[in-house]
């Protein structure tokens, strides 16, 4: 069982040990620079004054990730924050922000700008958090300008400087909600699957 979650709701959230102790706050989602795939979370601390944390949180730690908190065994499962990031660049591609970044289809059709990133989580923890689709200001091409839509994404995400892009037939299967969203996704990467073969 999984659910979907745009990522800006992960942003702030405490994360807390078994134990209780609420040890920091995420701060960033970092992502596997060449597929779908989220690495871990950069860390700020709790409190008003807080700043960033040198320690991270990579995302085979988390045991549950609930709409209040993220919580791990205990504060020893944190690390340092350039093991993560190091971890998330060696696996190839672009990686970094891509809030603000054009979405194209492979035949040159601009959908719309990203405004969010939209993650399928694995309802048990160390279970899969897989970025899914975008969440995107929609163009003309798509016949409501302005509006937020969501656009699937493949199992791998290809981006070329300010960027993203997509097969043409992601068009196909844009939602206009996040209930129905999960449905969009499974069908656009059956599709994909076929042509494939």
């Amino acid at each position: 069982m999984s659910r979907l979650m745009r990522t800006s709701e992960l942003m702030k959230r405490p994360v807390v040990t078994l134990g209780g102790e609420d040890v920091a706050q995420v701060k960033d989602v970092v992502y596997y620079a060449g597929g779908g795939a989220v690495s871990g979370f950069t860390l700020a601390g709790r409190g008003r004054l807080s700043g960033p944390l040198k320690q991270a949180l990579a995302w085979s730690s988390v045991m549950a990730l609930g709409p209040d908190a993220v919580m791990i065994r205990d504060e020893d499962v944190l690390e340092p924050a350039a093991n993560i990031l190091d971890r998330s660049a060696a696996t190839g591609g672009a990686g970094g922000d891509v809030l603000g970044s054009q979405v194209l289809t492979d035949t040159g059709t601009e959908l719309g700008i990203v405004v969010d990133v939209i993650l399928e989580v694995a309802e048990r923890g160390s279970g899969q958090c897989d970025v899914v689709g975008y969440e995107v200001e929609a163009s003309e091409a798509l016949g409501t300008k302005g509006t937020k839509v969501f656009v699937p994404l493949p199992d791998t995400i290809a981006a070329s400087g300010d960027h993203l892009l997509v097969p043409a037939s992601a068009e196909n299967f844009v939602a206009h909600d996040l209930a129905g969203f999960g449905a969009a996704v499974r069908a656009f990467r059956q599709e994909l699957q076929g042509t494939r073969r």
